[in-house]
């Protein structure tokens, strides 16, 4: 009878075990992936300059890549997509819808553009689609397909969601694929693409940001990857053309796949690359985008098994809204910058400078002023906003922080921001892995330089609709959530 009550009281021991290792297990981390194919129809324009160029076919299809992590009450998401950047209106369209669908907050939800090149010039018809203006049968379609997409990943995503485990860590891509594309000049000017065989080039202006964030997704019981998230600051135009393409980004995907299995969702988010590019200074042949894509998946594919199991994997998300101030657009360059425009329509010549000025005057001109200068919509296909329209001297944009534990935190910011601002948030983060995801949510910032770089000017500095100090304001931002993030995680 002894024994038997030992064995009782021995099972007991072991039951009691048992379940508390089940709660454990069900109160862990639990993330989902998912992707959707949004690759636009042969004749939608295409993104990436100042004129318009219809799509002939397709390289590589365009997609929206979701993730969901959940843990206790907390959810979070970020879905980035092949596209040149993020509307505001598109966001918003997309987070409202997803957030209804999910139940996941709208301000949890980030919506993140690679930037490539080669992906649909999609603003105007976007903006005539939710003014139920008039539109070809054609461009109104794919703009359904283009807010559907990024929703139905996050919906798929959010029912894929399972225990799962992370592991994290960096790569540094030691084959040199990014340069500085602004270069310092004798006369103290800074000009941006430029060849070291210039006499007149010091040296590259800033830096470059070697390092490849990494997230690895883990299904818990069946001991599969599911996803890699994975960060790096290069800016995409590598491909060219006339054909749909997600640029070096899907030769990533495609290496992970080869190592991990077809099944592996592949996101990469494109890290701080405003002043960077692939076109090295010193060599007169550009780098291909297979050897760019192949070369970051191998460094990415060779870490994968020295990446760190995530212990603590306690997830908050913090989001601040950011008011950029904004440059203004006076009735004078409003009239100039229509004319200009008009010349270069008619395929006339133009200042490459002038033009980029008068362009991004005309979106200044509707976002600053309740009754614009000039009936924009009349001289510009991308930068036109109904949600922006008339906000004023400020461009209201969303700083969001995802963390996991103590040791992994994704930043999300808007617009192409300079690599010297997100080398400043990784210095001052206290996650060891801090990726940072430029062109969230709002591109309608265009370029974000440093404060310095606005003294310099050059294309960038040309191109941007925010004063200087805004790219300092998000600094302070990220780094302000970061902390208090770090802050929570460790006195939970």
């Amino acid at each position: 009878m002894l024994s038997i009550v030992r064995i009782l009281v021995l099972f007991s021991i072991l039951l009691s075990g048992f379940v508390v290792s089940a709660a454990d297990f069900k109160t862990g981390i639990q993330v989902g992936v998912a992707e959707i194919d949004i690759t636009p129809p042969v004749g939608f324009p295409m993104a990436g300059y100042y004129h318009e160029r219809l799509a002939e076919g397709t390289i590589d299809p365009l997609k929206a890549k979701a993730v969901v992590f959940r843990e206790g009450d907390t959810a979070a998401v970020l879905v980035v997509c092949d596209l040149i950047g993020i509307a505001t209106d598109l966001s918003k369209e997309v987070r409202r819808i997803a957030s209804e669908k999910t139940g996941i907050p709208a301000e949890n939800i980030v919506i993140a553009a690679t930037h490539s090149h080669t992906a649909p010039d999609y603003m105007k018809e976007l903006y005539l689609y939710l003014g139920k203006e008039s539109q070809e049968k054609l461009r109104k379609e794919y703009i359904e397909k283009l807010i559907n997409g990024p929703v139905t990943a996050i919906e798929q995503a959010n029912e894929n969601v399972k225990p799962a485990a992370l592991t994290t860590g960096s790569a540094i891509q030691q084959t040199p694929v990014s340069f500085n594309r602004r270069f310092v000049m004798r006369d103290g000017s800074v000009k941006t693409w430029q060849s070291l065989k210039n006499p007149e080039v010091i040296r590259a202006a800033g830096p470059i940001d070697t390092e490849i964030g990494l997230l690895a997704i883990t299904d818990r019981e069946s001991g599969k990857k599911q996803g890699v998230i994975s960060n790096f600051a290069l800016h995409l135009d590598t491909v060219g053309g006339m054909k749909w393409s997600a640029d070096y980004p899907y030769f990533i995907e495609q290496s992970l796949r080869e190592t991990l299995g077809p099944d592996v969702i592949s996101i990469f988010g494109t890290g701080c690359c405003g002043d960077i590019n692939h076109s090295n200074p010193a060599s007169p042949v550009r780098n291909k985008v297979d050897f760019i894509g192949k070369s970051l998946g191998t460094s990415v594919t060779e870490q994968l098994e020295k990446l760190t199991p995530l212990k603590n994997t306690t997830l908050t998300v913090g989001s601040q809204v950011v008011n950029l101030p904004l440059q203004d657009a006076s009735p004078e360059e409003v009239a100039r910058s229509i004319k200009i425009l008009e010349i270069a329509h008619k395929g006339g010549k133009v200042d490459f400078f002038d033009h980029v000025t008068a362009y991004k005057k005309m979106i200044l001109d509707q976002i600053r002023h309740k009754q614009p200068h000039a009936k924009t919509i009349e001289h510009i296909t991308w930068g036109l906003s109904r949600s922006l329209a008339g906000a004023g001297e400020s461009l209201p944009v969303d700083v969001t922080v995802m963390t996991m534990g103590d040791e992994v935190a994704i930043v999300c910011l808007p617009g192409e921001v300079f690599v010297e601002l997100g080398l400043a948030i990784k210095q001052a983060s206290p996650f060891k892995t801090t990726m940072i995801v430029e062109l969230s949510n709002t591109v309608e910032t265009i370029y974000i330089p440093h404060r310095a770089a606005y003294a310099g000017g050059s294309y960038e500095v040309t191109n941007s609709n925010v004063q200087p100090g805004s790219g300092e304001m998000l600094v302070e931002a990220a780094v302000k959530l970061l902390r208090e993030a770090a802050t929570k995680n460790r006195t939970d």
